[in-house]
């Protein structure tokens, strides 16, 4: 099996590497900014709207939990903010760019560049060892270091002892420490996080959520995070709860006064040196 026999990197590997989209010149404070986003989809009993007038925004740095029960359309907001789905109306901006101008090849060059994904499924390569599953999106980006920025990230999520492993060979809580160095490797500023602790057993989450929160912090990437836990949510600086296709509150959680603060930006300059740069 080849790469491109797997749609998943298809569509998201493939175009990053022949698709340059322009580099923004500047930072803003904002690295998401939706505003009146509606989705509609088509169906056999007729058209069925996901979201409804979605209005929100995340700082750079911040940590935010979306909780709603199931259908409330939080899957579809996080698919939005990848560039997985598009907006049929409003507008989407996510790390300075505007969603609604970006081809689809376009939109996978940002995701390359600007986002880190981690999915509840680990969308590993099964004929691809752990190390070459972290490097492969490495190597596309035109990294000569790839092979050691991935090691590096193995070890740093704990399994550098298993990098010569297929993921038949892993648990799945390693398999899912496999998919979160992945997600780091481009040392993204945006790290989306949805229901990733959905197939793995409680103690198992537990340490997954842990070192999840140790990477936002330590690679001081922004985290959105999907999750039907509301313990786990309370750890999140802000919490926006989703029903109907609606968000219906987003107030900031001040349970964890320490995780809040831990999430800002560093002020020294080693604790946000990039992996294996």
């Amino acid at each position: 099996m080849k790469w491109r026999d797997i749609p998943f990197l298809r569509r998201n590997l493939e175009p990053s590497i022949l698709v340059r989209t322009p580099e923004t010149t500047e930072r803003p404070a904002q690295i998401i900014a939706l505003d009146a986003v509606g989705l509609q989809l088509t169906s056999r009993a007729g058209p069925v709207q996901i979201l409804r007038d979605v209005a929100f925004s995340v700082s750079r740095g911040e940590s935010v939990a979306i909780v709603g029960p199931s259908g409330s359309g939080k899957t579809s907001l996080l698919m939005i903010l990848a560039g997985l789905e598009r907006a049929t109306t409003g507008s989407v901006s996510v790390a300075g760019h505007d969603f609604r101008t970006l081809s689809e090849d376009e939109l996978a060059a940002v995701r390359g560049r600007e986002i880190g994904i981690v999915f509840q499924s680990f969308h590993l390569v099964p004929t691809m060892t752990a190390l070459e599953n972290v490097a492969l999106p490495l190597e596309f980006a035109g990294r000569a270091d790839a092979f050691d920025i991935a090691r590096n990230l193995l070890g740093e999520v704990g399994i550098g002892h298993r990098v010569d492993h297929f993921p038949a060979e892993l648990s799945g809580g390693e398999q899912q420490r496999v998919a979160l160095a992945r997600a780091l490797g481009g040392r993204p500023g945006l790290l989306l996080a949805d229901e990733p602790t959905g197939n793995l057993d409680g103690k198992t989450g537990r340490q997954v959520i842990d070192l999840l929160f140790n990477m936002h912090r330590r690679h001081n990437a922004t985290l959105v995070l999907i999750t039907h836990d509301e313990a786990l949510a309370r750890r999140c600086s802000r919490v926006v709860r989703m029903e109907d296709g609606r968000i219906v509150s987003d107030k900031p959680e001040r349970e964890d006064a320490a995780v809040v603060a831990a999430s800002r930006p560093s002020a020294d300059p080693a604790s946000t040196r990039a992996v294996g740069a």
